[in-house]
């Protein structure tokens, strides 16, 4: 069920029209504009939501690269979707919400804007206290939490978590609350590699780079492979060298791998090794509201840590600037976020 708020419904209008707000567009691969468009009047069922904060999100930098198809989007497209803000307006039908209260959204396309509007089954009220800063990564937990039950993660589980970026690193937090025996995670990058040590991985390493292939650094501690291995990579590279981690009877999760794979896949080791292979994301309504509440408790209660991983906060007006500090690879950013209302 994702929000109504597309392209398609994009009013553009004057920048001194009264009721323009800003809203960020995606040209063409590598250009994003800010435009003006018409704030949008919530339907008898929707909440509009005034945005103040928006995670720049994996699948928005490989639309953004454009090397993949946004969801629900045409191009030029409207990205962002990790959202927290505060209800602005409600419909008449609406009983639930009301303005003022602090929410945060999940399937909300679009977001990169000061208002969005989207049905209450979209939203969550966030409990008082809780920072907004540190409340539109919930919009993540839900494939996570069905990625670390697909695993069937317990006691007896060597993990493999291949990528410790954004949702690497939120991975591994809720990884560990299934008691691995072993929670060996990689990354490229030190610092990232620090924080999941942190966050309850028992083991990490560093790649090279290139194509080094991650059991030739990981082998050594466990040439038998392991039971689970959870890809949290972009590239979709990264299938092949899951196949190649994965132990006998063992259990490849895909919750990353969403980008072009260029590496041939070794599918009869997939057969002879019995490997199972698991795609994320929620498949009924109910699922995803089940765990979308339950990681808004995680967050709540102090077990996944959700702003220790913001490292960039950059303004709607520098939204170029965002992405590009998302998209250098070889820079120190790990989350970055737009406030919409700066």
């Amino acid at each position: 069920m994702a929000s109504r708020m597309t392209t398609a419904d994009l009013r553009l209008v004057p920048a001194g029209h009264p009721r323009a707000q800003r809203v960020a567009v995606l040209e063409a691969p590598r250009r994003l504009i800010l435009a003006h468009a018409e704030i949008p009047e919530p339907g008898p069922d929707e909440v509009r939501i005034k945005v103040h904060w928006v995670g720049v999100c994996g699948s928005d930098i490989e639309a953004f690269r454009g090397t993949r198809q946004p969801e629900f989007l045409t191009t030029p497209a409207r990205l962002g979707h990790e959202v927290a803000g505060t209800v602005d307006s409600v419909g008449v039908a609406v009983e639930s919400l009301q303005p003022g209260d602090r929410v945060v959204c999940r399937y909300v396309w679009g977001a990169f804007a000061e208002f969005i509007v989207c049905r209450p089954f979209n939203l969550l009220r966030l409990p008082d206290g809780m920072p907004l800063r540190d409340a539109s990564l919930i919009e993540v937990l839900p494939g996570i939490l069905h990625a670390a039950e697909l695993g069937a993660i317990d006691q007896n589980k060597r993990v493999l978590i291949m990528g410790q970026g954004v949702s690497g690193l939120i991975m591994t937090q809720v990884a560990r609350l299934f008691s691995p025996k072993t929670l060996a995670v990689t990354d490229l990058k030190p610092r990232n590699l620090a924080l999941a040590r942190r966050y309850g991985a028992t083991h990490a390493y560093q790649l090279p780079g290139g194509d080094a292939p991650t059991m030739a650094v990981a082998g050594g501690d466990f040439p038998d492979g392991f039971e689970v291995v959870i890809p949290c990579l972009l590239e979709g590279d990264g299938m092949a060298d899951a196949i190649h981690c994965a132990a006998f009877g063992g259990r490849i999760v895909l919750y990353g791998c969403i980008g072009m794979c260029h590496k041939p896949l070794d599918f009869f080791k997939v057969h002879r090794q019995r490997l199972d292979i698991f795609s994320t994301e929620p498949k009924r309504d109910i699922d995803m509201r089940r765990w979308f509440d339950e990681g808004l408790r995680l967050v709540a209660q102090g077990l996944v840590n959700t702003g220790g991983i913001v490292t960039h906060e950059v303004p709607l007006s520098a939204i170029q600037k965002a992405f590009e500090l998302r998209d250098d690879a070889a820079g120190e950013a790990i989350h970055v976020l737009v406030n919409c209302q700066a």
